[in-house]
């Protein structure tokens, strides 16, 4: 029979308590209904003035640990939670929980809140000396197999684009992939560079149907040989070259410059040398695109657990740093452009491509714990793209400031 050590117990139930009224006060819009061995809280209250959706949810505590994780290390916290069972989401979904939360900006609540915040302070300090407060370790390796297993036939794993909240996973690919083509303009027999190509789905689809010849640059050796292999298979070796290397290794001249989620996992120190070596690469008259996510807030605070578990040492820019290096470089800056809500819906429609795929997952490489870290990463991504400040910019310039323009965006 196991026996609960007292201290334990004790700061079980301050944690549930500071979580309760961080909940209750940061909530003016939502509600959340806490479920914990039979009993129940409902935490914050709705506002009939203002029609967001989702406004409600039901959060199944299987576990008092979550409460003093959660405080302890806020979206890390809550993210190892859930990979590790201590909750679950009862009539809705976790990516409709978690908007409620991203929205609540429940970090800016406790910091108005002097009396709940020195409560919290506790608890943290608490959980350091218990030995819960674990350092960031190393990310997991999702490999292709699972990440395959959601995306579109290109394998494109960036931010697509939506004309309706229904559109599928390929049609908000495609869309995407077109509308980065009329926005470069792209003519027949223009040089195309794509800049960290992935497995060359824009580039094959720029020279298919706009006629280019195209150089895609690639550091992971994997992509290296699927983009080649795409490329045989769809007949244009000899107009489509994918090379092995990064930024550094840039050289030629090219009327078009494109970078699709690249920039992001760049070091910072190396978006002065990036945006530098695409000046000295265009061609006179030539367009470039910077295709990126991005941070609307004065100052761009790493997610520990994306950085801990998805994308170790990225960043999101902000659109004034791009801007800044363009300025410098004498690019002039045509169109900007914010996708986040089209973020949304691919991140739903790939959350949505991994739950389907789940019973033909390897388990053995990808057990329990993976697929809810992963299911947690993709809801985290359908509610910051429509709750936080982060944002998903298409930015336009040229080297030529006098030459003529379209009226309209594409």
């Amino acid at each position: 029979m196991a026996v609960a050590l007292p201290g334990v117990a004790l700061r079980s139930d301050a944690a549930r308590r500071a979580f309760l009224a961080l909940l209750d006060g940061a909530l003016d819009d939502a509600t959340v209904r806490v479920v914990e061995a039979g009993a129940e809280w409902t935490a914050g209250r709705i506002d009939p003035a203002r029609r967001r959706v989702p406004n409600a949810a039901t959060l199944l505590v299987h576990r008092s640990r979550f409460f003093g994780r959660v405080l302890s290390l806020a979206n890390l916290g809550m993210a190892e939670a859930y990979m590790d069972g201590d909750f679950d989401v009862a009539g809705g979904e976790l990516h409709e929980l978690l908007t409620i939360l991203v929205r609540a900006r429940l970090d800016q609540k406790l910091r108005g809140d002097w009396r709940l915040a020195l409560r919290v302070l506790g608890i943290r300090l608490a959980n350091r000396l218990a030995g819960s407060w674990r350092n960031v370790e190393r990310h997991y390796d999702a490999g292709d197999e699972l990440i395959e297993s959601f995306l579109d036939p290109t394998l494109t794993y960036t931010c697509g684009y939506a004309r309706s909240p229904a559109d599928d996973v390929a049609t908000l690919q495609r869309q995407k992939l077109e509308r980065i083509c009329a926005k470069l303009r792209l003519r027949d027999g223009e040089r195309l560079l794509d800049v960290g190509c992935g497995y060359g789905g824009l580039l094959i689809h720029a020279a298919q149907y706009h006629g280019v010849t195209g150089v895609g640059l690639t550091n992971s050796r994997r992509h290296f040989e699927r983009a080649r292999a795409r490329v045989a298979a769809a007949g244009l070796e000899g107009r489509v070259e994918i090379r092995l290397g990064d930024h550094h290794s840039l050289g030629g001249y090219y009327e078009k410059v494109v970078c699709v989620g690249g920039l992001e996992h760049m070091a910072p120190r190396e978006h002065p040398r990036y945006f530098a070596s695409v000046r000295e690469m265009l061609a006179p008259g030539g367009l470039g695109l910077a295709h990126f996510i991005g941070c609307g807030a004065p100052s761009n605070e790493h997610d520990p657990f994306i950085q801990k578990y998805i994308f170790p040492g990225s960043c999101q820019l902000r659109l004034s740093e791009v801007a800044d290096h363009l300025e410098r470089n004498g690019l002039a800056i045509l169109d900007v452009e914010n996708l986040a809500r089209h973020y949304a819906v691919t991140s739903l429609r790939w959350l949505e491509g991994l739950r389907r795929a789940r019973p033909s997952l390897d388990s053995r490489r990808f057990d329990a714990r993976f697929q809810r870290m992963y299911e947690y990463y993709l809801s985290l991504c359908v509610a910051g793209a429509r709750a936080s400040d982060s944002a998903l910019y298409q930015v336009l310039y040229g080297n030529d400031f006098a030459a003529e323009h379209p009226l309209q965006r594409v």
